[in-house]
């Protein structure tokens, strides 16, 4: 329709919302299907953490909010950075947004000319690429592999690196595959930021408490000082404390490129929710628990997926170092059929046939710009779990 702007035909609808959606409508027609599709914790929102919007709501903090966030909020971010990161920022350096989608849009709206690059490693976050284009730069997407742990190599980044350049996005812990930087990687990477001083950096820290083991999370700007002034570190309270539906995201950077991105923001939304403004001060300033006990669960729930999934006829399922989700190849099982004799040409024929068999809503890897590989979530519970992984072996052993 001319009606409608140029730019929606360069960005595609999210994939892991259309999957999501696709699972709920099946339930809906009374199909008993387990959804593996969704990026969100399934514990509830700490206690402490809803009775200080109770507390908040009855205090009437029922007003308009600063646009870049709430003062208490922004002390307690910078707060956070220092005792979690290492990292010195003070509350005019910190912007909040309606969750982190929001943050990133805003960052690229505040700095993106036509011809702009953005580096992103696939596979990636489904809607980077998207924004990006959106915004109306060029989205440079590099290929990791699984042998490399789907971890950005630094000669790869050196190559794409062009005087067009203007962002390189790392998520670590990844969505969709679980991959988490070690200090020593990540530095390899930051080496090659410092030989580039025109190329800005955005880590897309959101799953940063989601790691296991023994891994210890950095982020960029912490293990290269001298990338400071040319990062935003992004972050939110949505998987860390199940915060999902609260929808706040904060990121904290230059303080230019956090007034551009206020301005945007104070004639795009304004200020985030108020409420859960507060309870995000609550969130980052109070009992930390939380954490912990949910790590551990989320770890233990990994080990299962993989353990069942390695076990399946033609996936190969690699053990990630943090978020929750595992990233399996299903390239052995391309080019078979399945037992209503439709041949499996691609990761999405894979998983739209796992659906269509045995009710298991997961994503397709290439939707990530990755393939032949599939998204699984394990944030649900043990029980379903086991069932989702039991129907996966059982629809992998009919491929013929």
């Amino acid at each position: 329709m001319a009606f409608l702007a140029d730019a929606l035909s360069r960005v595609k609808p999210s994939a892991t919302i259309a999957v999501t959606q696709k699972a709920r409508d099946l339930k809906a027609q009374g199909r008993d299907v387990i959804s593996l599709s969704v990026g969100e914790p399934d514990f509830d929102t700490p206690d402490n953490v809803k009775e200080a919007a109770i507390a908040a709501i009855r205090r009437g903090e029922t007003k308009y909010t600063p646009v870049p966030g709430i003062q208490p909020l922004r002390e307690a971010i910078c707060a956070k950075f220092k005792r979690e990161n290492e990292l010195d920022y003070k509350p005019g350096q910190v912007i909040v947004g309606t969750g982190g989608k929001h943050i990133l849009f805003n960052a690229f709206m505040a700095t993106m000319n036509p011809g702009d690059e953005v580096i992103i490693s696939a596979p990636y976050w489904v809607s980077y690429p998207e924004m990006v284009s959106l915004c109306g730069g060029t989205p440079v997407i590099v290929e990791t592999h699984m042998k490399d742990g789907f971890k950005l190599q630094p000669e790869v980044l050196e190559r794409a690196i062009t005087p067009k350049t203007k962002w390189v996005v790392l998520n670590s812990p990844s969505n969709p595959s679980g991959a988490a930087y070690t200090r020593a990687e990540l530095k390899k990477v930051t080496d090659v930021l410092m030989r580039h001083p025109h190329v800005w950096v955005l880590p897309d820290d959101m799953y940063e408490h989601l790691t296991y083991g023994d891994f210890k999370f950095v982020t960029p700007a912490q293990v290269e000082p001298g990338l400071y002034e040319r990062t935003l570190t992004m972050n939110g309270v949505s998987k860390a404390y199940a915060m999902t539906g609260w929808r706040i995201g904060y990121a904290a950077g230059p303080e230019h490129l956090i007034r551009a991105m206020d301005m945007i923001q104070g004639q795009q939304t304004s200020g985030a929710c108020s409420i859960a403004q507060w309870a995000a001060v609550e969130a980052l300033n109070g009992p930390q628990d939380f954490i912990p006990a949910s790590r551990k669960v989320f770890g233990e729930r990994r080990d299962l997926v993989v353990s069942m999934l390695n076990q399946a006829k033609y996936l190969e399922c690699p053990t990630p170092e943090g978020a929750f989700y595992v990233f399996p190849s299903c390239a052995q099982a391309i080019g078979r059929r399945t037992p209503d004799g439709k041949t499996i040409e691609t990761d999405q024929d894979f998983v739209t046939a796992l659906l269509e068999a045995e009710g298991v809503a997961t994503v397709q890897g290439s939707a990530f710009g990755a393939g032949p590989n599939f998204r699984v979530s394990y944030a649900t519970s043990n029980k379903l779990l086991e069932e989702a992984c039991a129907r996966i072996q059982r629809f992998c052993a009919s491929l013929g």
